[in-house]
């Protein structure tokens, strides 16, 4: 398998996922200005046109993009990981979850965030809309040790979604409590703590590329 990423971006999410598993992969940066892959010069656009990470190829060459439907693959492609859920009810709570990341956190509250161009007064739209979002978190994890009954890709993707905290000041996980717990209790987990510290070495890399181009 092929895994098209960029450091610390949601594609992050996978590469915890196929950690877990124990997947042999092959990890293809994109430096998400110019959407060359730096393995090998070649333009990303080439493989995914929106430019967009993640990207996986699988090992029958198929292409997938979009970051559930990738989270599902990898937990139906390794079902001894335990990554997914039986069918049923528990396969629709991890979809809704998986949903919930995407739409509620990921685009609805954190990428306007961290967009540098947009204007305050939008941002300040945003976080008077959507902090709710963080509050419903809070109370699911409330006494949970994860967003299911175990681990799952769910969690992976809502991990990477509350580490970029980091950059968003006006978004304090103090006030979330159990939030915050969450992350700090799942941040020290092997296969999460590997991911991010790799994936961190590799932003700092970028961000001076980026600089020295500037």
């Amino acid at each position: 398998m092929d895994l098209y990423f960029s450091p610390l971006a949601c594609s992050l999410a996978t590469r915890i996922a196929l950690y877990e598993a124990g997947a042999t992969t092959n990890y293809l940066e994109v430096d998400p200005k110019t959407k060359i892959v730096l393995n090998d010069g070649s333009d990303f656009r080439a493989v995914n046109p929106l430019g967009l990470v993640p990207t996986l190829r699988t090992d029958d060459g198929e292409l997938l993009t979009e970051n559930a439907a990738i989270l599902q693959y990898v937990a139906d492609r390794f079902p001894e990981a335990k990554l997914g859920t039986g069918p049923g009810i528990d396969r629709s709570r991890l979809h809704q979850w998986l949903c919930f990341i995407g739409t509620e956190l990921h685009k609805g509250l954190f990428i306007p965030i961290l967009d540098k161009t947009a204007p305050d007064d939008m941002k300040s739209h945003v976080l008077k809309k959507n902090l709710s979002r963080l509050d419903h978190l809070d109370h699911h994890l409330r006494g949970r040790e994860f967003l299911l009954d175990h681990f799952t890709v769910a969690d992976a993707y809502l991990v990477t979604v509350i580490n970029w905290t980091m950059a968003t000041p006006p978004i304090q996980l103090a006030k979330w409590p159990e939030v915050k717990t969450y992350y700090e209790r799942l941040r020290v987990r092997p296969s999460i703590a590997r991911a991010i510290a790799e994936e961190f070495e590799l932003y700092k890399a970028e961000l001076a590329r980026h600089k020295a181009a500037a």
